[in-house]
């Protein structure tokens, strides 16, 4: 830049030079003429005179005085062309040398941000063109330092991220990942770039991978280096540059920690914890997995029903800890005893069942289930050792055949319990076939089904409300609705005894609906005492769900009353989910659109996992009261009511415990930060006039149970 500088300077001082010595020969000229002006004067002043003799002398003089006037102003006019000379040198030069030192400053600053040091630098302020290319200069330096800044705050980002992300382009091609990415899968983050994204998937996900773009988290399983498979939860979107896609991003969170946790529930939910046996639940699944073979092998299918003779004597007389290694010793006689492919479980407290199969006539079926039992009775009344003493159990066990005695679990379960139930009657120790003269209930039960449709009419059904307590700070947040059934000749019927029977016909809708109504009317009912009354949970069942026009009717329910959706809440089973899992998200996205909240009830009984259950908009799970029940003593409940509450809280639901009954239930549920729980520790479920005499004593501070949650 320095020769450059001088070059274009040079060429300046040449410019001036000549300029200089242009003026100088026009000043020696215009000399030279004034001379021969002045020279001509003379000679015509002497001519006029006549004293053309003294000419030559008057001539001479005046030249030589001319000469000499010409060399002064030439020596003059040589002066002032060095002085202007060295002036504009020297104002070049100045100029120059400024233009030069901006230029290197410039230049130094081109190198810094070439560097990465985006501070700013110093640098002449000038209203010229240079002074432009400064501004324009610091201006293209602030929007680089922007620009830089953002791009660190987004690795700063990603590095701080503990979902997994990878970025790849058009082509599946991985151009960026973040370290939780490379944790993840056990690779250097380098490593990682280039590949394929479809080899970090097994094979059956790579056309999801390539061709679907996921808002909703999916599940998947990614390939770590070691070749492990790491469950995880990925959303995925297109990366675009304008209207161009140019890649996709994929978003992971590892799993792992929550599908050994589901797993864990299930097979708590599953498997009785005392003595490894399927427990009721699992048990009439496998029952009706067994009957619907059979069905279709044509073959024949017994139940064999057993209950411990007098087991309450060896509870009072030993305690609990003898009488639960009775029943596990009672569990591990079974399956010794039991033919190679039966199936045993633990339905109950002392009672258990035997499901054997393979039977391909009824001729014969008798005389072998009898020696088969005998045996079994033998094998159970072998004295054993609590605690030091010798103790004796035996059991009595009733038998129903499918399909002769019923061609369904329920009732092959129930059949067997009656034919049990003759059993003991006859003094224990032995079994008794099942005969259709022992089970009176079914003519009982047909009896109810005729009497509950006219339960409508005659104004037999009844709601009560059980209160459901904020375990922070034991206020009355809502209630659950319980209907009950006054039935006139027997008193109150519990639900368990007349739903089944709704169920089997289009009752259950209209006694859905008559709920629905009540308890809209009730709260309107409410609304006029107090500001809220909470929410007020309603169960519904899957043939309400079925009905085509069940979501109208109830928006016409609400309506009706002038009751908003919020403040209630609907309360479906997983088996109920699970039945029609599309049908079933439709209808529960258009009842979440309107305001109503939506809780799994009976959370733990059913078969759902919980990735299935995402689909649905839920905001509550119930654990049901069969875990609720012994959560205080037993290390097992525990765990699983544990372990329910804390998947709960990471899927930000709400989670209420059922059957709540003791003072020691309700500080375990506490201290695992359960946030609601209802139970007859409350008292018992109240009228619609109670339910409000609750809230009121509760806003005047009055309340029975604030004792409890001091």
């Amino acid at each position: 830049m320095g020769r450059l500088v001088k070059k274009h300077l040079l060429r300046v001082v040449l410019l001036v030079s000549a300029g200089a010595a242009l003026l100088l020969a026009l000043l020696w000229l215009q000399t030279g003429r004034m001379a021969d002006v002045a020279m001509d004067s003379v000679a015509t002043a002497y001519s006029a005179a006549g004293r053309d003799s003294e000419l030559s002398a008057a001539q001479a003089q005046v030249a030589e005085q001319l000469s000499t006037v010409r060399r002064q102003a030439l020596g003059i006019g040589l002066a002032a062309a060095l002085l202007l000379l060295a002036i504009t040198a020297i104002r070049t030069w100045m100029s120059v040398t400024d233009l030069v030192n901006t230029l290197a400053k410039l230049a130094r600053n081109a190198l810094h941000i070439g560097r990465g040091d985006f501070e700013p630098q110093p640098a002449h302020q000038r209203d010229d063109e240079l002074g432009e290319l400064v501004d324009a200069f610091e201006t293209m330096r602030q929007q680089l330092r922007e620009t830089t800044i953002s791009r660190d705050y987004l690795d700063r980002i990603l590095k701080g991220m503990n979902e997994a992300v990878i970025v790849t382009d058009q082509n599946g091609i991985i151009t960026r990942v973040n370290d939780a990415a490379a944790d993840l899968l056990n690779y250097a983050s380098q490593d990682l770039v280039g590949k394929p994204i479809t080899d970090l998937v097994p094979a059956e996900f790579h056309a999801e991978l390539k061709h679907s773009v996921h808002q909703t988290p999916r599940e998947i399983s990614y390939l770590t280096s070691d070749g492990r498979n790491v469950p995880v939860s990925y959303t995925s979107s297109t990366l675009k540059d304008g209207a161009e896609e140019i890649g996709r991003i994929f978003a992971a969170q590892n799993i792992s920690e929550r599908k050994r946790a589901e797993q864990r529930i299930r097979m708590l939910a599953r498997v009785d914890a005392l003595t490894k046996l399927p427990n009721r639940m699992q048990f009439q699944h496998l029952l009706q997995r067994n009957i619907a073979r059979s069905r279709r092998s044509g073959q024949y299918l017994a139940l064999l029903y057993l209950d411990i003779d007098h087991f309450k004597d060896i509870n009072d007389t030993f305690g609990h800890a003898a009488g639960d290694t009775s029943l596990e010793i009672f569990a591990q006689r079974i399956g010794d005893s039991k033919p190679e492919d039966a199936v045993a479980g633990r339905l109950s407290g002392d009672e258990f069942a035997l499901l054997i199969g393979g039977f391909d006539t009824l001729d014969g079926i008798s005389q072998e289930l009898t020696a088969t039992t005998r045996k079994l009775l033998a094998k159970l009344a072998e004295p054993f050792r609590v605690q030091g003493e010798e103790v004796f159990i035996t059991a009595s066990i009733g038998v129903a055949i499918y399909p002769r005695d019923a061609d369904n679990a329920i009732d092959l379960i129930r059949n067997a319990d009656a034919a049990l139930y003759y059993a003991k009657n006859s003094g224990g120790n032995c079994f008794e076939f099942y005969t259709p003269e022992m089970n009176t209930e079914a003519v009982e039960r047909l009896m109810l089904k005729s009497k509950l449709r006219r339960a409508f009419e005659r104004d037999e059904l009844r709601v009560r409300y059980q209160p459901k307590y904020n375990l922070r700070n034991g206020r009355i947040e809502g209630a659950e609705a319980l209907v009950r059934w006054d039935l006139p000749d027997r008193g109150i019927i519990l639900p368990a005894d007349f739903i089944p029977l709704a169920e089997e016909t289009t009752l259950i809708l209209q006694l859905g609906e008559w709920v629905l109504n009540r308890v809209c009317s009730d709260y309107r009912f409410w609304q006029r005492s107090v500001p809220s009354a909470g929410r007020i949970s309603v169960n519904l069942s899957l043939r309400q769900l079925r009905q085509r026009d069940f979501l109208n009717n109830v928006k016409q329910i609400f309506r009706q009353h002038q009751v908003s959706p919020t403040c209630l809440e609907l309360e479906i089973t997983e088996t109920t989910l699970m039945e029609d899992t599309e049908r079933a998200v439709r209808i529960l996205d258009n009842f979440y659109s309107m305001g109503l909240h939506l809780s799994i009830d009976d959370f733990g009984t059913g078969y759902s996992s919980l990735s299935a259950l995402q689909k649905f908009p839920i905001g509550t799970l119930k654990i049901d009261k069969s875990f609720v029940r012994d959560v205080a003593i037993d290390a097992n409940d525990a765990t699983l009511v544990s372990t329910i509450i804390k998947m709960g809280r990471s899927l930000n639901l709400d989670v209420v415990a059922e059957g709540v009954e003791s003072e020691q239930q309700l500080q375990f549920l506490r201290e695992q930060g359960c946030d609601f729980a209802q139970g007859h520790l409350f008292g018992d479920p109240v009228t619609a006039d109670g339910y409000l005499d609750l809230l009121l004593a509760q806003a005047e501070g009055t309340d029975l149970h604030r004792q409890l949650f001091a």
